[in-house]
């Protein structure tokens, strides 16, 4: 019961902030503050419980839903997925923190909706990490959409309306992709089984023909594509993460976008071994474009914001590349990506929020010389910084050398473009420093920004510790993840390639 019970507490505490009067706004935060912090301890108590030495799943809890449909609701995590969820649980109330007055304009909304939305969408983030089910994965998966509608169209900024819209067509799109899929393996479940299910343990084990897995695999591909967001699926991110609240923003990059990457690992891979190896030339050629022009576009931008959203389609690819190269290193630097790129990305989206906010400008060319109004602030930008571009200590150094690494080990090309893009990303963030923080501050930033807040440090600083920490001890989240990794390569059929070692003779 107790995922569930993790999944509800959220939930339940939505509704109990909606709930209470407007006027009531400051209590109406304490409360959701509270219930999200219930829900990190929880998430907490659960990855500590896991059993290292095991990839299958855990806490499994399993209770018949709509037994006409064999669809039941069904939990249970991995060291992959307790992770993701730990990481979900962490970022939510940093993003109500650092997010304390986001919602005080009347006008657009409320204090109480705004968090009680976030609550919502944690409940919807932690159920699809959880679900075993595939029909609750789908509901969860379109559920969570809601919520950052709301949070993007009522409370973003002047595009929000059409930022909003976007987002959601995109979304629903995908879905439809997925439920036509979905759909199709019903079919296939029953054919095979005389009953057809959604469990995935039992899909997993399905002996489906390689023409029908390539047909299926596409429809879930393409809405998990859209979710991450990979190349040429792209287009609503930037839009969205530029005009949502840095919370939002944070939210939507560093944990609802996992979801995409998360399902391919966890249910395209095992479901689908035959057409994932199929496709995964084509996939890698996508993950190496997404690398580059996420890197690319992200250098041209004259928009913090919208810079920070192409530099995450950047990190996509090379997590989207870790899976799809199917060795051990690959598969376990992107499960560790994924968690470091929600703590390095969510730092970014806050700090540059602070600026932002101080400014009233998201244009790169308003700012400059802020290190000499705001050094600490500037340092938090810094350290926020180089953790994205992957700088040695940092915990997202350890997931992209891994991935790099597996990905040498297979193919060759696809490894030395993707190590190009490092380049890229040093340009990238580097440049975006020296523009805003460095020379002679104008009057407009003397004015208007100040020094970073005891509030404000309070959200940001956890994630750089942890960024830091995960970068000298990796090694606490890699245990949980190598047994789950080892698992998923089982499902593929797939092993790590031997390296040849030549033995020179002694001579003896």
């Amino acid at each position: 019961m107790l995922l569930t019970i993790m999944l509800l507490i959220p939930l339940v505490g939505s509704i109990v902030v909606f709930l209470l009067p407007v006027a009531k706004a400051t209590l109406a935060k304490q409360v959701a503050l509270a219930f999200a912090l219930v829900t990190l301890a929880v998430s907490l108590v659960v990855v500590a419980g896991l059993d290292n030495s095991t990839g299958l799943l855990q806490y499994v809890e399993s209770y018949e839903w709509i037994a006409a449909f064999g669809i039941s609701w069904t939990l249970g995590v991995n060291g992959i997925s307790a992770l993701l969820i730990v990481m979900s649980a962490i970022l939510v109330p940093v993003a109500m923190i650092a997010g304390w007055w986001d919602a005080e304009n009347a006008s657009r909304g409320t204090a109480k909706g705004y968090f009680s939305l976030i609550l919502i969408l944690e409940s919807c983030i932690i159920g699809a990490f959880a679900a075993n089910d595939l029909f609750l994965f789908y509901v969860f998966f379109e559920a969570m959409l809601f919520p950052i509608y709301f949070l993007i169209g009522r409370f973003g900024g002047p595009q929000r309306a059409y930022a909003a819209m976007k987002f959601l067509l995109y979304s629903l799109v995908g879905g439809l992709f997925m439920l036509a899929a979905m759909i199709g393996l019903y079919v296939v479940s029953a054919r095979e089984l005389g009953a057809g299910t959604f469990d995935v343990v039992t899909l997993t084990s399905l002996n489906i023909d390689p023409g029908t897995q390539k047909m299926l695999f596409l429809g879930f591909f393409f809405a998990f594509a859209v979710k991450a967001p990979m190349v040429p699926f792209h287009t609503w991110l930037p839009d969205a993460a530029a005009e949502a609240t840095p919370g939002t923003s944070t939210l939507l990059v560093g944990v609802l976008d996992k979801v995409g990457t998360f399902g391919m690992l966890h249910f395209l891979l095992p479901i689908f071994p035959e057409a994932s190896k199929f496709y995964a030339p084509v996939i890698i050629v996508l993950a190496v474009i997404s690398i580059f022009y996420g890197a690319l576009v992200a250098i041209g931008q004259t928009d913090v914001m919208r810079l920070i959203a192409f530099t995450s389609i950047s990190h996509f690819g090379f997590i989207v590349l870790g899976i799809f190269v199917f060795t051990s290193q690959g598969l376990t630097g992107a499960s560790f990506y994924m968690v470091n790129h929600g703590f390095s990305t969510g730092a970014l989206f806050l700090v540059m929020g602070y600026l932002v906010s101080r400014r009233g400008s998201k244009r790169i060319a308003d700012f400059g010389g802020v290190q000499k109004v705001a050094p600490v602030m500037t340092g938090v930008f810094l350290l926020s910084g180089l953790s994205s571009l992957a700088l040695p200590g940092m915990s997202s150094f350890v997931s992209e050398f891994l991935v790099l690494a597996g990905a040498f080990a297979v193919n060759q090309p696809a490894a030395i473009f993707a190590t190009l893009g490092i380049v890229l990303a040093a340009v990238y963030i580097l440049w975006m420093y020296q523009r805003m923080m460095t020379g002679v501050p104008p009057q407009e930033i003397t004015e208007t920004v100040t020094e970073i807040t005891r509030r404000e440090l309070t959200a940001v600083v956890p994630l750089l510790v942890l960024l830091i920490g995960l970068g000298f001890f990796p090694q606490v989240a890699l245990n949980a993840i190598n047994p789950a990794v080892q698992q998923v390569q089982e499902y593929v059929g797939f092993a790590d390639p031997q390296a040849a070692v030549v033995i020179e003779g002694s001579g003896s």
